[in-house]
């Protein structure tokens, strides 16, 4: 992420405090919203309104945070997404990308909808149609990073039948490729959490994530 204004990175995450919460009382119970930093790394929640995901201040970016920072300054708004959390719950978001005035990345302002009820309901009657309710793909919300960075690695475990520990060179170059493209290691603690699973050194990390990138 490019040097971003602090001035005016914090002229308006100040100015979007406030307009938080009444965001979440517009739309009641069943919304949550959130303003993030990312100048902040693993701790991007700055102030969290309604309590859909559990997350407070000083809390983590999820998977949708990650990809967003992978984007970039080129990021832009991502409308009425749904995912389903471990948990079982539909949760339906935006995310809007928020930039200084010379257009870098420095943030986001996230709305979340708990619409499981909703979801239930439009499942039976797809039943009920004779059809299969679509799949929705998962996202871990939490507090703590390194859940995120964990579920990113076991995402990638799952789809490839092979513990991430047992992975050839080749094979771990490979999935730092994957992560890298999902936006895990745009978060800088992100990398000894990654090596530690992966049962290689942080130097082995970082020189296979080089090596992932010429590729």
């Amino acid at each position: 992420m490019s040097r971003v204004s602090e001035r005016e990175a914090e002229a308006i995450l100040s100015a979007l405090r406030p307009v938080i919460a009444g965001l979440a009382e517009t739309f009641g119970p069943s919304c949550e919203v959130v303003l993030h930093d990312y100048r902040r790394g693993e701790q991007s929640v700055v102030a969290v309104a309604g309590a859909v995901t559990g997350r407070e201040a000083g809390g983590a970016m999820s998977e949708i945070g990650l990809a967003m920072l992978a984007r970039g300054d080129a990021a832009g708004n991502d409308i009425n997404y749904v995912t389903r959390t471990p948990d079982g719950r539909v949760v339906k978001s935006s995310t809007m990308p928020l930039h200084d005035g010379d257009g870098r990345l420095f943030g986001a302002l996230c709305v979340n909808l708990d619409v499981t009820v909703l979801r239930q309901a439009g499942d039976l009657l797809t039943a009920l149609a004779g059809t299969t309710p679509a799949a929705l793909p998962t996202t871990t919300f939490s507090n703590d990073f390194d859940d995120i960075v964990e579920a990113a690695v076991r995402a990638e475990e799952l789809a490839s039948g092979k513990p991430v520990g047992s992975l050839t060179r080749g094979e771990r170059i490979s999935l730092l490729r994957t992560l890298d493209r999902r936006g895990v290691f745009q978060v800088r603690n992100a990398v000894q959490q990654v090596a530690d699973r992966v049962g290689v050194s942080r130097s082995a990390v970082y020189a296979d994530l080089a090596e992932s990138r010429r590729a």
